[in-house]
């Protein structure tokens, strides 16, 4: 995770770069945690709808990034974030629905693609997680 002189050079960061960048490392410890427990219960449904909570915040904020231009002030990860806002619609309606099957399916989707794979784009060099990877590994 992030030691304090990494943290402070996420704070530093302009908005809303920290915030966004923070509720994506909450979203893939709770995800990971509602991956890993049992479902069903109301401590899982209170939980999921926190990390939906996150997951709008982190897909929404990210269209105030614009590191990357290639459509105007939008880039290929954005469409990514487009998809996230859908997916999180989809996978509750088929959880109020009571389409398990297909809620787990979409969760699922969204941990590995949302969070995983764009996390490693935030790894790309010249981007801000990447800066301050470099600068943890120089310590």
């Amino acid at each position: 995770m992030l030691g304090l002189v990494e943290l402070e050079m996420l704070i530093q960061q302009a908005p809303p770069i920290p915030s966004h960048a923070l509720a994506a490392l909450a979203a893939v410890v709770l995800g990971g945690c509602q991956l890993a427990t049992h479902r069903g219960t109301r401590r899982h449904r209170a939980l999921g709808w926190i990390w939906v909570g996150l997951m709008a915040y982190v897909a929404g904020s990210s269209f105030l990034i614009s590191e990357r231009r290639l459509w105007g002030a939008f880039s290929p990860i954005h469409l990514l974030s487009a998809w996230t806002l859908f997916s999180l619609v989809m996978a509750v309606h088929h959880a109020r629905r009571g389409n398990i099957g297909q809620h787990k399916i979409w969760m699922v989707l969204l941990y590995v693609l949302a969070l995983l794979v764009t996390g490693l784009f935030t790894l790309w060099p010249g981007r801000v997680m990447n800066q301050i990877g470099r600068a943890s590994c120089r310590e």
